[in-house]
């Protein structure tokens, strides 16, 4: 049986997460043998296949510092990954095939004694580093120097959409390599059949039943931009009868790590934001909730939020259009590869007052509401089903296994 190894950083709850947890479900039905070599994994804060046996997880140099005084982040991630990768190359079931993402150092000591090493590109780390002054473009010049020679020693590079393919080329000049795109997908096997908890239950607080409830998942990061949907539910106001805004609640969900610092600060931000805006008594908000509090929560709102900017590509709206539901989203980014404006949701401007128009829009014609969810479901199912998936990625471990190189 031939053993996969997936290498990545932090074993968290996030996109990039779900997107390996998938790949690993995937590669296993397809008869692999998988598991995690992580250098951190919280059983609090992970998703459940990684905590209850379904995919063994090895943790490796978790003693490493993960910064000097908040400093070197970028730094001490090549690092440990390194570690993690010389983890892998002396272990006693080296595997075959690893599959790697986010940070590209590690691909060096894998190429020592690993037959073929997959790279899974969700956004060049360079471009998610904020330029801070003349000392930290210094310091990053080295680095992004090496992720992207790194990044081109892989046998086999995936990029998340079309969008981070271009984005792949225009940063990697130095590299003439055409990436594949691997579309993520949702393990709708759990979906399927995971029992919906009441949402008085998830949320501990209840709702009337004729409650319109809009959702935000996504991490408490600022550039996720969960602000614009505090914003959003305060613009709401004018474009609703008193009696319409009196059933609306919003609801935000996303990976809470209390190590985390912006996690915390940004939390506490939006709280203030809610505050400042009065829409505190119509906000509930949800930190690192389970995967079983999640699928209930979509099941139960009626129109879901995704504000991040120009995001790599978005695994919440593939999960709401699964789920049937609507999805407003900026008119950026991959969000323009998964919503059809004007069919399964709305790509908008990145203001309070367009998310707030379409959301007005959709709760007076709820008839639409139910179209763009049928339609919905019926794009995730042709374009970004977990089958799909699963065969694209099995296609290249395939070939990887019999020396047939994709191109």
């Amino acid at each position: 049986m031939t053993r996969v190894t997936f290498l990545h950083p932090d074993l968290g709850i996030g996109g990039a997460e779900r997107l390996v947890v998938d790949a690993a479900l995937a590669l296993k039905k397809q008869g692999y043998e998988v598991n995690f070599v992580t250098t951190h994994h919280d059983p609090e804060h992970c998703f459940s296949e990684t905590k209850d046996g379904t995919i063994p997880v090895t943790v490796v140099g978790n003693w490493l510092p993960r910064h000097i005084l908040g400093r070197f982040f970028a730094l001490f991630a090549y690092i440990r990954m390194i570690y993690a990768a010389s983890y892998i190359i002396f272990c006693e079931h080296r595997p075959e095939i690893v599959f790697c993402d986010l940070v590209s150092a590690c691909i060096p000591i894998l190429r020592w004694r690993i037959p073929h090493v997959i790279f899974y590109c969700h956004h060049p780390d360079q471009l998610l580093s904020q330029p801070e002054g003349i000392c930290k473009q210094l310091y990053r010049v080295p680095l992004n120097y090496l992720e992207e020679i790194t990044t081109g020693m892989a046998h086999k590079i995936f990029v998340n959409s079309i969008y981070t393919q271009t984005v792949f080329k225009d940063t990697f000049k130095r590299l003439h390599i055409e990436p594949e795109v691997l579309y993520p997908s949702i393990n709708t096997d759990f979906f399927d059949k995971t029992r919906i908890m009441s949402l008085e239950r998830v949320l501990d607080k209840k709702l009337s039943p004729d409650s319109i409830v809009l959702l935000s998942i996504n991490r408490y990061e600022r550039k996720k931009n969960l602000g614009l949907a505090v914003e959003s539910l305060a613009e709401l106001k004018k474009y609703l009868t008193e009696e319409e805004y009196k059933k609306v609640y919003l609801i935000i969900a996303g990976g809470y790590d209390k190590r985390v610092e912006e996690n915390v600060e940004h939390y506490l931000e939006l709280i203030g934001l809610a505050d400042e805006l009065h829409v505190t008594d119509k906000i509930i908000f949800l930190r690192s909730p389970s995967d079983i509090d999640k699928v209930s929560i979509l099941h139960h709102s009626k129109i879901i939020l995704y504000t991040p900017p120009n995001e790599h590509f978005g695994i919440v709206p593939l999960e709401a259009m699964y789920m049937g539901k609507p999805v407003i989203a900026h008119n950026s980014g991959g969000p323009k590869e998964s919503v059809i404006s004007e069919v399964t949701g709305f790509l908008v401007d990145l203001c309070g007052d367009a998310f707030a128009s379409k959301i007005a829009y959709l709760i007076k014609n709820p008839t639409y509401m139910q179209e763009f969810g049928n339609a919905g479901k019926d794009r995730f199912m042709e374009t970004f089903s977990f089958a799909a998936f699963s065969a694209q990625l099995n296609k290249t471990v395939e070939n990887l296994i019999s020396n047939k190189k994709l191109k």
